[in-house]
């Protein structure tokens, strides 16, 4: 048996409170539901020090911040804490110094990417709900995860996807045993499908933000960012946004654990990183705006960042706001590039919205926006195996005595 300190749901616009342990989608409003707990109970019921003692490995260590009441019902996959690598010889490129940059690598995740941590709580959560039938759509990693979380736990899972999405990614979900479409359109147009396949289909959509749990999933990069820094945190964060579940669910770990006692320090700055394609959340920050239209004509290298509406728009942009962070776009050619150079300076193969990340901080630094002596986490949100990379041309024939001055 597995405690939970759940205390009831809110919706994020309004406040309204629902009942916790329940079916939720979204809110009456039409917004994300958030978990909301009983947070003096949970303080005076856990410590620092039992936490240090857990067992688990991965983001299950941090079951009492979280909403899964039955220990049966946790799914795994194997999951681990992530590493905290710093950039060195790629640093000075720039303009940072070594050892203040530390790249989030959530490529180790089961499935590859982060999306592990949202889907796998979204997943037992439903277990626990008895719900059989789950549907997403995604640009990839979110799709894997959902495929195999579901499988472990054996439940269905429907996924629509752009067509244009890698071909690995599609392959790897089907691999997984989901029932796999490729839509011609963008996440939006899938997400379209699966919203009115709700009642025609029958299954539950878990959409990003469109269901209470992913969210408190993601909240685990906040718990073990916190725990990682000593219960004090970096200066700031460079988080890769589409959706933007994580960098609200961070928002949302820090508040709690402010709130309970267990930080010292002050709070990070957040930033938000997207593509020049695809940035209605650039667009409408620096337009003081709280809600960002749809994006029309969506396009990036960075495919998990092409998201031209999110339904927690707001939620985004309010965190950004109260960490006194910022909105910042970067282009393709600079994010494969900032990708290669990584690569073959620090042999860290990062993905392109990782990418986007290091290089929003480039620029950051560049601006004045960061300090040189800031402590900054750069999230790299998937493995680089996934994406494509440039061909190799030397070859070697058969016999043939190779050119070894050439090669000194």
């Amino acid at each position: 048996m597995t405690q939970t300190f759940v205390s009831h749901l809110e919706c994020s616009l309004t406040g309204e409170r629902y009942e916790a342990g329940q079916i939720h989608g979204l809110s009456a409003a039409g917004r994300p539901l958030l978990v909301r707990y009983d947070l003096e109970r949970l303080a005076a019921g856990v410590s620092k020090e039992a936490l240090a003692a857990s067992p688990e490995p991965g983001f299950w260590r941090y079951a009492p911040f979280l909403p899964v009441a039955q220990a049966a019902d946790r799914v795994s996959l194997g999951e681990v804490m992530t590493p905290l690598i710093p950039l060195e010889r790629s640093a000075a490129g720039l303009g940072a110094r070594p050892g203040k940059a530390l790249v989030k690598d959530e490529g180790r995740l089961p499935t590859g990417s982060f999306k592990a941590r949202g889907l796998c709580l979204a997943v037992a959560m439903a277990k626990g709900f008895g719900i059989e039938h789950l549907a997403i759509p995604t640009n990839g990693n979110a799709g894997a995860a959902l495929a195999a979380y579901a499988r472990r736990a054996g439940l269905r899972a429907s996924v629509f996807c752009p067509a244009d999405t890698p071909d690995i990614n599609v392959r790897e979900i089907a691999q997984q045993g989901a029932e796999v479409w490729k839509v011609d359109g963008l996440i939006n147009d899938c997400g379209r499908i699966v919203g009115e396949g709700k009642a025609k289909a029958g299954w539950f959509d878990v959409s990003t933000l469109k269901e209470p749990y992913r969210i408190e999933g993601k909240k685990t990069m906040g718990l073990e960012l916190a725990e990682q820094f000593g219960w004090s945190l970096p200066d700031v964060i460079f988080y890769p946004t589409g959706g933007g579940t994580g960098l609200i669910g961070m928002w949302k770990a820090f508040a709690e654990l402010r709130e309970i006692g267990w930080l010292s320090g002050p709070m990070p700055r957040m930033v938000a990183v997207q593509a020049e394609g695809c940035a209605p959340i650039v667009k409408a920050w620096e337009a003081g705006e709280e809600h960002a239209p749809l994006w029309e004509n969506a396009h990036t290298v960075a495919a998990g960042i092409r998201v031209p509406v999110a339904v927690g728009d707001f939620l985004i942009i309010r965190a950004l706001r109260e960490s006194g962070g910022f909105a910042m776009a970067v282009d393709d050619a600079a994010i494969l590039a900032t990708r290669d150079a990584v690569a073959r300076e620090d042999g860290l193969l990062l993905c392109p919205e990782g990418a986007a990340t290091v290089e929003a901080y480039r620029r950051a630094l560049g601006q004045g926006l960061v300090g040189a002596d800031e402590r900054v986490v750069l999230f790299n949100c998937a493995t680089g195996l996934k994406y494509p990379m440039a061909p190799v041309a030397r070859t070697l024939a058969r016999g043939e005595t190779p050119d070894y001055a050439a090669m000194a």
